[in-house]
């Protein structure tokens, strides 16, 4: 198996758990907080200082996880007309 498979095993995807959303296996941390906080400009060192059982490869894992949907999936963004 490569790498980025063994780090999608780290999601747990669970209906009676976190309304089914995708969580870090073992917690009820979801991908999209995780992600919601790299974006929002948090380090990797920070977010795991806020959440100390994760760990590296979780963050990683909740990456690959998001990495995988946006293939799958298309987000609408505006696009602006340069003036």
């Amino acid at each position: 198996m490569n790498d980025r498979t063994e780090l999608l095993k780290r999601i747990s995807i669970d209906p009676n758990i976190c309304f089914g959303k995708p969580c870090i296996r073992g917690t009820r941390i979801w991908v999209s907080l995780l992600l919601d906080f790299l974006a929002d400009g948090m380090s990797v060192q920070e977010v795991i200082e806020e959440y100390p059982h994760l760990q590296m490869e979780d963050i990683r894992a909740a990456l690959a996880y998001g990495a995988e949907m946006s293939r799958e999936r298309f987000v609408e963004i505006r696009m602006e007309l340069a003036a």
